[in-house]
């Protein structure tokens, strides 16, 4: 029974042996008045100042950052802006060159891409000339009613062809609205384009 307590006092007093084998840490900071201060914790006016850990040589083992100021927090911010913008500039350039070998191919791909926005747009303004022949039919049969005719004593629109101008002008202002899509789709493919064949020249050494 005694060894047991025996082993029980020695399980309960290894970690104070422990923890009295540790050295205290030492701080060392500077105030806002530039003076210098050491001490083994730091006073709550102080906890927001940038402070070093000493070892037992006085030796500073560790850095420990202060609350920062705007002005800090805005350049880290613009520095890891600045660190991925590289990357992701590193990343572009890697795939530029292995998806292609010459600027020719650049060029024949660019044409591929442009061609199908061409096309596009060559179909959107073929639709697009066939309903303006039949909205001017149909302004030319409203002519014959109220409100688009000069006589007052004509008849109100019908309804139903009254509709159809409203339909048909709803038609004609989306596929004018996609032409013009197609049309700056085009544009930015173009310019697009025309900075891969720059950066890979660049990359290149071609003039």
């Amino acid at each position: 029974m005694r060894k047991l307590n025996l082993t029980f006092v020695l399980l309960l007093l290894a970690p104070l042996a422990s923890l009295a084998q540790q050295p205290a840490k030492v701080y060392k900071w500077v105030d806002e008045n530039g003076t210098l201060h050491y001490g083994d914790s730091i006073p709550a006016k102080y906890a927001e100042l940038p402070k070093e850990v000493l070892n037992d040589h006085g030796v500073t083992v560790e850095n420990l950052e202060g609350k920062k100021t705007p002005e800090q927090i805005e350049a880290e911010r613009l520095e890891k802006e600045r660190v991925a913008a590289i990357e992701l500039q590193r990343r572009a350039d890697q795939a530029l060159l292995a998806t292609y070998l010459s600027v020719d191919e650049i060029l024949m791909h660019r044409d591929r891409r442009v061609e199908l926005f061409q096309a596009q747009s060559r179909v959107t303004e073929l639709y697009l000339r066939n309903l303006e022949r039949r909205m001017q039919k149909l302004r030319n049969e409203a002519s014959n009613f109220q409100p688009y005719s000069m006589d007052s004593d004509a008849p109100m629109i019908p309804r139903e062809l009254a509709e159809d101008i409203r339909l048909t002008k709803d038609i004609v202002a989306r596929h004018e609205r996609n032409l013009q899509k197609f049309q700056a789709d085009e544009q930015q493919i173009i310019a697009r384009f025309d900075g891969d064949i720059s950066r890979f020249k660049t990359l290149k050494g071609i003039d």
